[in-house]
């Protein structure tokens, strides 16, 4: 069942359902219309019960009520959304998410009654998709869910819907789709999503949107010059992929290139990881995720802006054929590298990714990748860093990430730490001292961007998250697919 999303003009105790959420202000409770009719339906215990259990609508505040049977929705959920000047769209889309996943729990339908007009529509849409999003793809027999969420039915106290709110509506839950692309890719086990189906679940994006896609496999990559990005998939049965999308309007302003890692499981290689949390490292395509789902945004959106999704795609391990500590290989751009740990193999197809997009002469590179265990150490597991020698554009992903809800930190380039990336045998080393980790990857990276804008996002922490809470569900968040998202908007001006 496919999801959709409405706005509804009629009284939301008229509408059937199989939940009611009433979203309310801090302390003004009794102030919301639709409280207070439910109140005199259940002749005024709701406000007592309220009161009882101390709930004063602070944020994500909720309190499940039992409809007994007194209106048309089976169940009653009442949620806090904070003070009203609090009210940002970055908060509206992570209440609205919570309270969807908690009223959806069940339910093919639900009611949301928003706590007053003065609502951004196309946050409360992303809020929907995203508090919808499950991934129960394996789960059969009993765990497989009985009901799948298809109906959300949106009301806004004392508004009357437009063209253009319910514009705002559908646009935002078709950005929810477009993170829900990535928040699939993450999920999905490594035995089913490698380097060649990473490749076709592109493929599908491109054709949804009508986009041009390049793909080259193993013989291309190495034909391309692509020698970092070959050697780290040499190892693995599933053959590497280059995977290059393009989103070209009519009439252009800018030009942008967001490149993705795309390591589809990473053993270390030869520099075999340990046992304990290998799992995780399905994860490890986290960047190339991103990339899919900002181009799904981008489909959706249609902006002034040229936009490519490059992605570099291979699975890191241990075979006879694998790549060694201390082989030195000639990148794309022609400087050559020593190979110092087979486990920080990502760099090392980001290098040749980033020099084929400064061949398109963009106006700005964005990469992204879960790159280092020291950005985890530096932020924790919510923030990404970032790095860039621009200020402005630093300002541009500050302000987009704030509009997302998401977390960035701007983190240095410090250049006393490029003197660890020199080697005694080639141009440089692919990895540097100990301290400053992820300082040094991005430091790496640079040397592979020419004098183009360029801003590295290492998102190691948020790609994944341990619990649900707001927008983000258990397992794979789609972090930074809505960012990159509104950074394009904002190149569009």
């Amino acid at each position: 069942m496919s999801l959709s999303v409405s706005i509804s003009s009629s009284d939301p105790l008229s509408e059937s359902a199989d939940a009611l959420l009433v979203c309310v202000y801090a302390s003004a409770l009794g102030e919301h219309p639709t409280i207070r009719a439910l109140d005199r339906t259940l002749g005024g215990a709701l406000l007592a019960h309220a009161k009882a259990v101390e709930f004063e609508g602070k944020p994500e505040q909720l309190l499940e009520v039992p409809a007994l049977g007194k209106f048309k929705q089976a169940r009653l959920l009442l949620l806090g959304a904070g003070a009203p000047e609090d009210f940002t769209s970055a908060r509206q889309r992570s209440l609205i998410a919570s309270g969807v996943r908690a009223a959806g729990q069940g339910a093919k339908s639900v009611v949301v009654v928003l706590p007053s007009a003065s609502v951004d529509l196309r946050a409360i849409g992303e809020g929907v998709g995203l508090g919808a999003y499950r991934f129960t793809k394996y789960f059969t027999g009993e765990r497989r869910p009985k009901t799948e969420l298809g109906k959300v039915s949106v009301c806004i106290p004392g508004a009357k819907p437009s063209l253009e709110t319910k514009k705002a509506l559908a646009l935002g839950l078709e950005l929810a789709r477009a993170v829900g692309i990535a928040r699939d890719a993450v999920n999905e086990p490594p035995n089913v999503l490698y380097p060649e189906t990473l490749a076709k679940l592109a493929r599908q994006v491109a054709q949804a949107h009508k986009f041009k896609i390049k793909i080259l496999d193993k013989r291309g990559i190495l034909a391309a010059g692509m020698n970092l990005h070959y050697a780290v998939g040499q190892g693995s049965v599933h053959e590497p992929r280059f995977i290059h999308m393009t989103y070209a309007p009519r009439r252009k302003k800018k030009k942008v290139v967001f490149v993705g890692k795309g390591l589809t499981f990473d053993s270390g290689g030869l520099c075999i990881k340990p046992a304990a949390g290998m799992g995780e490292m399905k994860s490890d395509m986290g960047g190339a995720a991103a990339v899919l789902g900002l181009m799904a945004a981008v489909g959706a959106l249609r902006p002034d802006v040229e936009v490519h999704g490059i992605i570099g795609a291979a699975e890191n391990m241990p075979d006879a054929a694998a790549y060694r500590p201390a082989d030195v290989f000639t990148s794309l751009d022609g400087k050559t590298v020593e190979i110092i740990n087979t486990d920080a193999e990502g760099r090392l197809v980001l290098a040749d990714a980033l020099s084929y997009a400064t061949r398109l002469k963009p106006d700005l590179i964005v990469d992204a990748a879960t790159l280092t265990g020291a950005a985890l150490v530096a932020l924790g597991k919510s923030c990404s860093a970032f790095y860039t020698a621009d200020d402005q554009l630093a300002r541009s992903l500050d302000e987009a990430a704030r509009g997302a809800g998401e977390s960035f930190w701007r983190m240095p380039l410090l250049e006393d730490l490029a003197e660890s990336l020199k080697s005694d045998i080639a141009d440089l080393k692919h990895t540097g001292d100990r301290y400053g980790g992820s300082i040094t990857a991005a430091l790496f990276l640079r040397e592979f961007v020419g004098k183009t804008p360029w801003i590295h996002c290492d998102i190691a922490g948020p790609v994944l998250s341990e619990r649900a809470k707001g927008v983000l569900p258990k397992g794979a968040t789609g972090h930074p697919v809505l960012t990159f998202t509104r950074l394009v908007e904002s190149l569009s001006g």
